[in-house]
């Protein structure tokens, strides 16, 4: 090899060291930042999740003979949102449509991400499997 060419491949060589140290703490950064979005999504997340099935739960064994008011109902869900750590805001509605139970939970929390603010936004319906005695 020439001089002029193990020159160039020393030049080379130093530039691409920096690049792989470079694209190193640029993959560190996006990993760092995915956690920290998971981190503070997740809870949230999974609260919905768990309180879905919790809403559905409690309209069915409203409705199951003897029954239950939809002010039982109503309370069970208030209840259980202090449990879950579901905002204060939250607005409950229970009300007998059709022959069946239907509760409806709404609420809004801010989730941080990096560089913005997510609002997660709960709005389910639960309508109860089994039919109300008219009694």
């Amino acid at each position: 090899m020439t001089e002029a060419n193990q020159a160039g491949r020393g030049a080379c060589a130093r530039g691409e060291r920096g690049g792989a140290r470079f694209n190193f703490v640029v993959i560190i950064l996006l990993i760092a930042m995915a956690a920290y979005s998971a981190y503070n999504y997740a809870p949230v997340a999974y609260s919905a999740y768990v309180y879905k099935d919790f809403m559905q739960e409690t309209v069915n064994k409203a409705a199951y003979p003897p029954g239950q008011t939809s002010a039982w109902v109503e309370q069970q869900l208030r209840t259980a949102a202090r449990e879950h750590n579901l905002p204060e805001d939250a607005e409950f509605h229970v009300q007998r449509e059709e022959g069946r139970i239907a509760a409806r939970v709404t609420w809004t929390r801010p989730v941080q991400l990096p560089g913005y603010v997510y609002e997660y936004n709960f709005n389910h319906t639960v309508r109860s499997s089994g039919f109300i005695n008219p009694n």
